[in-house]
């Protein structure tokens, strides 16, 4: 007999009915930021290589090599000494820069350009690994690193543009054998220097500059002490021997070096009296005077 009470009849569970599912934007547009990121990073990564090469390719011919042992010979307004071609034994030489002659400290040589390009120096150089000078430094201190195979650039602090003082530092801080100064008095803004090289310009973004960089520093065919280190703990380059802007005296070393001291460790690579070569490049300007004192 059935029960007074009604029993339930169990109903099976309604179904969950899910809201139908979006497309997922916020995932999309992560990863598309993903891939936009990463195809900015390789633009600019393929766009920086390929400017890095076409400035190797563009300073390859100013790279010295066995067949092309000085290209800075073929910069356009550059000064280079008369010289007998270097040969397996050894660098050139410059008839007008005997290496390996050294002076003292209270001594000063009679340059023939200014600044001074190679000659008679005084014992001690200047360190030259990348510094950056902010006082003008003796010539006979920075005559030395050029012997060292050094590239030496000078400014005029009273006509140098500011932007370009900048160009020129970012050339040379912690470039070894690479050194910047002020030089007071400069006929020109800019000049730079190696052994028996001079370059002047007007502004910092000329291509030659990096041009005589490439062809000279380090130029085993064109600086006299091939191996020397630029290292020098023992010269103070925050107070550095200063700048002497006066002439020279009666009294100076000649640019023969008659006075001074041959360095026997340097003779091995260092010659006087030498003929000038029928086929060397000539100067291209005469020597100049020296700077007028400012003070």
């Amino acid at each position: 007999m059935a029960s007074g009470k009604s029993t339930k009849k169990s109903r099976p569970a309604a179904p969950v009915v899910s809201r139908r599912q979006g497309l997922p934007w916020l995932t999309i547009a992560a990863v598309v930021a993903v891939v936009a990121l990463a195809a900015g990073i390789f633009i600019v990564v393929f766009t920086k290589n390929q400017e890095k090469s076409a400035a190797a390719d563009a300073l390859a011919p100013w790279t010295p090599s066995e067949s092309n042992q000085d290209p800075s010979v073929k910069i356009p307004g550059i000064y280079v000494g008369a010289n007998t071609p270097a040969t397996a034994d050894g660098p050139a030489t410059y008839v007008d820069y005997k290496a390996a002659i050294h002076i003292n400290a209270d001594q000063r040589v009679s340059y023939n350009r200014f600044p001074p390009v190679g000659g008679p120096h005084d014992g001690t150089w200047a360190n030259c690994n990348g510094i950056v000078y902010t006082t003008a430094v003796r010539n006979e201190n920075m005559v030395h690193t050029l012997e060292h195979g050094a590239v030496w650039i000078t400014y005029n602090p009273d006509t140098i543009a500011p932007g370009d003082l900048d160009i020129l530092k970012s050339l040379v801080d912690g470039q070894p054998f690479t050194t910047l100064s002020p030089y007071p008095g400069l006929d020109k803004p800019i000049s730079l220097q190696s052994w028996a090289h001079q370059l002047k310009l007007d502004s910092a973004s000329d291509e030659r500059v990096k041009q005589f960089i490439t062809a000279l520093r380090l130029n085993r065919w064109v600086y006299p002490e091939t191996g020397a280190t630029c290292q020098q703990p023992s010269f103070d380059t925050q107070n550095p021997p200063p700048f002497d802007a006066t002439p020279p005296g009666a009294d100076a070393i000649p640019m023969s070096g008659t006075g001074g001291v041959v360095n026997s460790t340097e003779m091995s690579v260092a010659t006087s009296d030498q003929s000038v070569d029928a086929t060397a490049t000539a100067p291209v300007s005469t020597a100049e005077q020296a700077p007028a004192s400012t003070g």
